[in-house]
């Protein structure tokens, strides 16, 4: 059984009167149920990606298929989208009406689903994203982070298989960006939701299941997080950081602790501290 549910082939991608292009000779499977991180400095190509994904843009060269389906396809164009739900890096661009709950309908009326159908959606999805308690609200008065959980919503009431997310968390504060991951990152977990997640920050990355790293629109590195964080030159050179933690271990080796390779969050550097700490008792 294939578990492919995107498929990116060979894509070049050009912008219209661009000298040079966006994307060139990529080619990225992306399988059922995984949460793909994708990372690159400014211009690497990521976020013209994650528009390929979505349709939203075609290859200039090369196929991408999601679900099976061809996204230069303009038959299934709509059937794409419904799959492929998209998260935008600025909420406000993604509210469209004044009270939350119709904000999540929109895209069902779209669709013209059934009005029983469409409410038990639209409750199932403000529950998904923890957002029942403000159905009823202005959207304008949420946080930032509260009003990316309703643009979540919006696409889990159109019944996705895959999530995109386009630096969906850049523009929040820190308390917003944990609670925008934390929701995607359940919802990958306990519904098998296919996430893509097009972000900048390393720690975030840390926590997907694989780690492609973007570069002048091709693919430069790709690997499970500590496979690609191990390589802190490598990174560097392509103009990354790496997560704190990775970073510190390194120093903290140079300075001669015997750290262990592949240290990415807090948690794990206070547990082999711990641990040089009760060898040295």
């Amino acid at each position: 059984m294939n578990d492919t549910i995107i498929s990116v082939k060979d894509v070049s991608f050009t912008y219209e009167d661009a000298a040079e292009p966006a994307l060139s000779g990529v080619s990225v499977d992306v399988r059922r149920g995984e949460f793909l991180a994708v990372l690159g400095h400014n211009g690497s190509g990521k976020s013209t990606l994650a528009k390929l994904l979505n349709a939203l843009y075609v290859p200039t060269e090369g196929r991408v298929t999601v679900c099976g389906l061809d996204t230069q396809d303009d038959e299934h164009l709509w059937d794409i989208r419904q799959q492929a739900g998209m998260i935008f890096q600025n909420p406000d661009n993604q509210i469209v009406a004044t009270v939350v709950r119709e904000d999540v309908a929109f895209g069902l009326e779209n669709l013209a689903v059934p009005h029983d159908e469409m409410v038990r959606r639209i409750d199932e999805a403000l529950a998904a994203v923890r957002m029942t308690d403000f159905a009823e609200s202005a959207p304008h008065m949420l946080s930032g982070g509260q009003k990316q959980r309703v643009a979540i919503a919006g696409i889990l009431a159109m019944q996705p298989s895959v999530i995109i997310a386009d630096e969906a968390t850049a523009m929040l504060d820190p308390s917003g960006r944990k609670e925008v991951l934390s929701t995607i990152r359940r919802l990958n977990r306990e519904k098998g939701i296919t996430v893509v997640w097009i972000t900048h920050y390393m720690e975030e990355a840390a926590q997907a299941d694989r780690v492609v790293v973007m570069n002048h629109g091709q693919v430069a590195l790709t690997g499970k997080p500590r496979e690609v964080f191990e390589q802190v030159e490598t990174l560097r050179e392509l103009h990354l950081d790496v997560p704190h933690m990775t970073d510190l271990a390194q120093d903290l080796r140079r300075d001669g602790m015997p750290l262990p390779e592949g240290i990415l969050t807090v948690e794990e550097m206070a547990e082999e501290v711990c641990k040089l700490l009760c060898r040295s008792k």
